[in-house]
């Protein structure tokens, strides 16, 4: 019988729900809990082991599953969530989660993700440091505006500049980081030859969607969902909409986008053609996001860089 696993991680504890056996499990979250959990599943050898995403809770666990070569699907909480109500499962308890889980790797069977190597995870890591960083350097900006009194406009401007070196921290780390590795950098070197392509985005990019270059085009508009989604029904015909994937993904591809549009003559030429078919601007900005992926995506996937005359 096939063995699907779930698992619910909690900060204290994580609990293992088993659908072969239909037994639960729990173990401590640490070190050692770790080791006796993964010790336990190789013995089970699972055909797949699902965790939500819960903010970084999970990230050891998951690594610990994959070097220990197990199949591990990291998976999106809402996704789970919404399952659990198609099915009738309402209720919340640890052990409900980790079977719910369970069911649903059964059921839907995700595809992995790779979680990469320990290098490329701390480079995510650095890239969402980067953008809280980022965030805190916008709001302490912002407070300027009320900061009328000396010693208040003082704090907030050592604040600032306390940040601004933080991040030019982060940001050299990462290019060592990238530089250490001949393949990564000979992508971002690819990625910053498209005019509308900055270091930070390609950065984002390496580290955010690994898969560039190894999906068809059709594949990476829908992961990082900007693929138009059908809304048909009967004689019915509804309006074609974009979401789902990977939403962090789209809003740091927004700017880049709308830089392109402005400065990379295939796009410019697509936007505008958009444009005077009378596609709304935020309809045709989406679309040339859709064709600045896949464009990067067959770079990446030849091994080549920006060429002027890419249709």
């Amino acid at each position: 019988m096939n063995s699907f696993v779930g698992i619910d991680v909690a900060k204290a504890h994580v609990d293992l729900y088993d659908s072969s056996t239909g037994k639960h499990a729990r173990f401590a979250h640490d070190r050692s809990g770790i080791k006796k959990c993964v010790k336990q599943l190789s013995s089970l050898s699972p055909q797949l082991i699902v965790l939500e995403n819960t903010g970084g809770y999970e990230l050891d666990l998951a690594v610990a599953l994959d070097e220990a070569s197990l199949p591990v699907a990291v998976v999106n909480p809402r996704q789970v969530r919404d399952f659990g109500r198609a099915v009738g499962r309402l209720a919340k308890t640890d052990q409900i989660d980790a079977l719910l889980l369970a069911q649903y790797a059964a059921t839907i069977k995700p595809p992995r993700r790779p979680l990469g190597d320990r290098g490329h995870r701390q480079m995510k890591a650095l890239v969402a440091r980067r953008q809280q960083l980022v965030k805190m350097h916008t709001a302490e900006t912002n407070r300027r505006e009320h900061g009328h009194d000396k010693s208040i406009a003082r704090s907030i401007n050592a604040i600032v500049r306390t940040i601004e070196r933080e991040r030019a921290k982060i940001e050299q780390q990462l290019a060592e980081l990238i530089d250490q590795q001949p393949e990564l950098k000979q992508k971002r070197q690819a990625l910053l030859s498209v005019p509308g392509i900055g270091p930070t985005t390609a950065t984002m990019l390496l580290t955010e969607v690994p898969e560039l270059g190894q999906l068809n085009r059709r594949q990476i508009a829908a992961l990082i969902g900007v693929a138009p989604i059908n809304r048909d029904s009967g004689s019915f015909r509804g309006k074609r909409m974009t979401g789902g994937g990977r939403k962090a993904v789209r809003t740091r591809l927004y700017m880049p986008t709308v830089v392109a549009c402005h400065h990379n003559p295939v796009l410019i030429r697509f936007y505008q053609r958009l444009l005077h078919k009378g596609k709304p601007k935020m309809t045709a900005l989406v679309a040339a996001m859709r064709k600045l992926l896949t464009i990067v995506n067959t770079m990446l996937a030849k091994g080549e860089n920006w060429k002027p005359n890419l249709a």
